[in-house]
């Protein structure tokens, strides 16, 4: 059952039982409003409800409203009311400070306590705390922002207000994905969205739902731990055919609508913890994934997080999940996790605790975020991180095979120097370049890009360059790749990932 509908039902049961106080923790007064009148029109019975901006209004049994004047004081005329006659019901839209006792708090308390004994109930409709001594009389509902559900429904119901005016290309699964692009947003906040995408382009078209998420990040406050990455439209990698094909079943799963997931006892996928020598494309696989699925990605530095005040750390952490909360559904890239999740039996308590915090977010959040974690020595992490359950796969980047190379060269000299190898320049490449990681790869090329363009500043055109072919085998020659600099250190995670990991590829490095 859909939030809204199952909160509807909960205050209806309240109402006929007469509580003396329901208290409806939200900010979305709209949609209580709905519920309200909804309860009238299926009951028969009158509600009474105030707002600063309408002042009383009757929610009657035909359905129509009836309105009247609180004089600018609704406690008094609630009071009045339910003294005068029992069973009413009335709902307070707008409320003051009822956080704490004062003036306010006492007139509510007498207004209950009134209500208590003529069998009156007392709605509050606010999502600020509530006194413990006036939340003691009643029962409290959280109405939470629009389920998957209820996004849909509305997606479909803006739909229909606009097919024929403008053009609508979402389909049904199209609304799905808004709708899951939506999550954590209002109902007012989802029309504002739709609107401003209609008003901009005069259309609903399918590329353009990853656009709506970027919104979501000006909803909520800058945070210094958690930044925003601007998208890379079109990314292409190299090899990775294992990751791909993973990733692509997986998105099926994380873009499931809620109500599936629970029929199959499911969770959206958690993410991915991505080990493996250094340069082989791990950092780009968070990249890869927000473009491959239209989500907003956000970069994570733990490490800002730990503060030299006792607690402070542990706080900071905390509000950092609680933004990503916010901003999902999202990619979290976490960057060389071992550096600062890396933890010993003796010392370092805050780096046990602020860990013990990100391992309750990872097990208990329900919120759709996919963790893209790298590490290059998984040695340093604590056992708990990664085992099944907390990262839905654990994947290692080797070194890439010829395969890998041969496309990384073609892909690295058509983007950097507008050119097409040929297949006997590229197996020459490829020959030089065993034990290179993608990141070697790539400096070579653009070191011959750099020489074109220093050419080109000097001369206005390229003249003792010699030719690209040639100058390829020179700067990849001239390369000491990684295996070489410290090849005991890529031994040791090469053979960690070989035996406890799921390798990218389908090929290994020769």
């Amino acid at each position: 059952m859909p939030n809204a509908a199952a909160v509807k039902q909960e205050l209806s049961n309240y109402i006929f039982a007469r509580t003396p106080l329901v208290i409806i923790n939200t900010n979305e007064r709209e949609r209580v409003e709905r519920m309200l009148r909804e309860i009238s029109s299926e009951t028969m019975s009158e509600i009474w409800y105030y707002t600063d901006a309408r002042q009383i209004r009757v929610f009657g049994r035909s359905g129509s409203d009836k309105t009247t004047d609180a004089k600018g004081d609704p406690l008094t005329f609630f009071l009045d009311k339910v003294k005068k006659s029992r069973n009413v019901t009335a709902v307070l839209g707008d409320v003051r400070r009822i956080s704490e006792e004062n003036l306010y708090a006492h007139q509510l308390m007498n207004l209950l306590y009134t209500a208590r004994e003529t069998g009156g109930t007392i709605v509050l409709v606010t999502g600020d705390p509530v006194w413990a001594r006036i939340a003691m009389f009643g029962m409290m509902i959280t109405l939470d922002l629009p389920d998957t559900e209820e996004r849909i429904a509305q997606i479909e119901k803006f739909i229909g207000s606009y097919k024929g005016r403008y053009e609508i290309e979402w389909e049904t699964n199209d609304i799905a994905r808004a709708a899951a692009v939506l999550r954590g947003f209002s109902e007012v906040q989802i029309d504002n969205i739709l609107s401003a995408e209609i008003a901009a382009i005069k259309a609903l078209r399918s590329d353009r739902i990853p656009k709506l998420a970027e919104k979501k990040q000006k909803l909520y406050g800058v945070l210094g731990s958690v930044q925003y990455i601007k998208p890379s439209e079109g990314i292409e990698t190299a090899g990775m055919e294992n990751l791909k094909e993973w990733l692509e079943d997986r998105k099926n799963v994380f873009f499931a609508p809620e109500e599936l997931l629970k029929e199959y006892d499911l969770k959206a996928p958690k993410g991915i913890l991505l080990v493996g020598v250094p340069g082989c494309g791990k950092s780009l696989t968070a990249k890869l994934v927000a473009d491959k699925w239209g989500l907003p990605l956000f970069r994570f530095d733990i490490g800002s997080v730990y503060d030299k005040w006792v607690g402070e750390s542990e706080k900071k952490m905390r509000e950092a999940l609680q933004f990503i909360d916010n901003v999902s559904p999202c990619i979290l890239w976490i960057d060389e996790i071992e550096k600062v999740l890396a933890t010993t039996d003796s010392g370092n308590e805050t780096g046990k605790r602020v860990l013990g915090e990100f391992l309750f977010w990872i097990q208990e959040s329900d919120s759709k975020v996919f963790m893209v974690a790298t590490a290059n020595n998984v040695e340093l992490l604590p056992y708990e991180l990664y085992r099944k359950g907390r990262f839905s796969e654990v994947f290692f980047a080797d070194l890439p095979g010829e395969s890998e190379r041969t496309a990384a060269f073609s892909q690295y000299i058509k983007r950097s120097l507008h050119q097409t190898p040929d297949e006997e320049l590229v197996q020459k490449l490829v020959e030089l370049s065993k034990g290179f990681s993608y990141a070697d790869i790539e400096t070579a090329v653009k070191n011959v890009a750099q020489d074109i363009l220093n050419e080109i500043s000097k001369y206005g055109a390229v003249r003792d360059l010699g030719s690209v072919r040639k100058k390829l085998i020179e700067c990849t020659g001239d390369i000491i790749p990684i295996s070489t600099i410290n090849p005991d250190m890529v031994e040791k995670i090469r053979e960690w990932g070989k035996q406890r990991a799921r390798n990218v590829s389908s090929s290994e490095e020769d």
